[in-house]
């Protein structure tokens, strides 16, 4: 059984067909009969190579419209027929089925076509059968077949029939069997999470392709790998791998920033998942100078992310810091030379796609799932619950602040001022601590809290924060509401002639 196998007879069907020709002309020579269908047929006989049409074997022509073209006993029971079973070669020899060694099939491009904006009825014709059959079959017979089922395994093959001399070994063919699972089961994820929209079936599948193993995990200890295709997000344009930690900081960076893709020039500053500076400007040199005076000392081995182009002058504010990660959506030639000189630095492009919009955590022995907290809160929604209404200012600086605390750890409350975040109390068990935090924090760095605001991720229960902000110097707060005691904090505001508005939806993060 664990003989190497000598391929006679392959059954080549395929869509893609770019570098399939060695493939085919290495068969030929080595004596291989060659079964096809369609257009793969049409591909082989072009180059002059003999190959037998699927239709033949099977005495059945293909039909209703190509759904049907390789699903037949003859066709499966060669590439089922377990060799060194003797029930099974006698009745393939009564049948006069022919062994099949070789099975070449890949599958529709189903999830290109979902992705292409197709029509619904274009997308179900991309629903592979005959294909994923074909796979199945002869990844499961991988003791006596050999399963090609990409085109990104055809130089992986040619280098096997070359080495082995036109056979196949058993450590080969299991490989190649485990890998055609692998393809299998991600399309059928695929299918399902198309015709499962709606959730009418409560079943969580996940499937990603690309594996990218890291340095290591949280800390030097763990494993880590990253399974998701970052060159659809990024082009990296300079610097070493992006870490463990890197890509967690990163995430929350491409959030945050997100929230500011139509406003004008934004900078912000991350550090473990969290902004330690973020301002916006009239340029984007005059945003990172904003940004860094909010931390300059969080700021030490940051992540960097802009909503426009990084110029020279940018460049030459950034340089001299430490920071991990700069992302932008371009950079000018000059600016880029200028951050390249750190040999480390990582340098990335953001593409403009639209991210996933459901998030999953794994907990205990299994997985949390939700949607993705997509609600930005805008001045329009606001509700003024105080006497005194907000100034002009003050709404911009309450709709800036509360896109950031949104986006920051929980308990999070935030102090900005003129676009630009004075503090964060970031990750706190109470939220009395956290404004305490970023009161002690925003004071540190000489920041003037007066005509400040406040944005809380959560309602307040009791009026003990807008007492606080109030003997700081904050002058308009915001918040979602939804207390049964919003009365006493509403009332400490009239009575001290603080502006507060509700937004009315709750932005937890942990």
């Amino acid at each position: 059984m664990n003989q190497p196998k000598r391929i006679k007879t392959a059954l080549i069907s395929v869509f893609y067909k770019e570098n399939l020709a060695p493939i085919i002309e290495q068969l030929h020579a080595d004596g291989v009969t060659l079964l096809s269908t369609g257009g793969t047929r049409k591909f082989i006989e072009e180059l002059n190579i003999p190959c037998q049409a699927v239709e033949d074997l099977t005495s059945y022509p293909s039909i209703l419209g190509g759904r049907v073209k390789t699903l037949h006993p003859k066709v499966f029971g060669g590439i089922l027929a377990r060799r060194e079973n003797e029930s099974d070669e006698k009745e393939i020899s009564a049948f006069r089925i022919p062994e099949i060694d070789l099975v070449i099939v890949d599958l529709y491009p189903f999830e290109e076509t979902v992705k292409s904006g197709a029509s619904n009825n274009d997308i179900i014709e991309k629903i592979d059968i005959g294909g994923i059959s074909l796979i199945r079959a002869a990844a499961k017979n991988f003791n006596d077949v050999l399963i090609v089922s990409s085109r990104d395994q055809y130089t992986d093959l040619l280098a096997v029939i070359q080495n082995g001399k036109g056979s196949t070994s058993i450590e080969d063919r299991r490989r190649f069997a485990a890998q055609a699972f692998q393809i299998s089961s991600h399309y059928d994820t695929a299918i399902f999470n198309y015709f499962n929209k709606t959730e009418e079936i409560e079943a969580l599948k996940i499937s990603e392709n690309t594996a990218n193993s890291l340095r290591y995990g949280e800390n030097p200890h763990q494993k880590g790998t990253f399974f998701g295709n970052m060159d659809e997000l990024f082009d990296k344009l300079h610097g070493k791998e992006l870490s463990y930690n890197n890509l967690l900081d990163v995430d929350a960076a491409v959030n945050l920033i997100g929230e500011f893709t139509k406003s004008n020039p934004t900078f912000a500053i991350l550090k473990h998942n969290n902004a330690c500076g973020i301002a916006t400007r009239s340029t984007v040199a005059e945003a990172y100078e904003a940004a860094l005076a909010g931390d300059p000392v969080s700021a030490f081995g940051g992540i960097l992310i802009t909503n426009q182009e990084i110029d020279e002058a940018t460049a030459n504010a950034i340089n001299p810091l430490f920071c991990e990660v700069v992302i932008a959506p371009s950079y000018n030639e000059t600016a880029l030379s200028i951050l390249k000189s750190k040999k480390n630095r990582i340098i990335l492009v953001q593409k403009q796609i639209e991210l996933p919009r459901m998030q999953y955590r794994s907990i205990l022995n299994g997985a949390l799932v939700q949607d993705k907290d997509l609600v930005t809160d805008k001045k329009s929604n606001f509700k003024t619950v105080t006497n005194v209404a907000p100034t002009d200012q003050e709404l911009e600086d309450l709709e800036f602040a509360s896109k950031l605390v949104k986006q920051t750890k929980s308990n999070a409350i935030i102090l900005a001022k003129n676009g630009q975040l004075l503090a964060g109390g970031t990750g706190q068990t109470s939220r009395v601590d956290a404004l305490n935090q970023a009161i002690k924090k925003a004071k540190e760095f000489n920041f003037d809290l007066n005509g400040a605001v406040m944005a809380s991720d959560a309602f307040f229960p009791f009026p003990d924060c807008v007492e606080i902000a109030k003997k700081a110097g904050i002058t308009a707060v915001i918040q979602p509401g939804g207390s049964i005691k919003d009365d006493l904090s509403i009332d400490y505001c009239n009575n001290n002639n603080l502006a507060m508005v509700f937004t009315g939806t709750r932005h937890f993060k942990h």
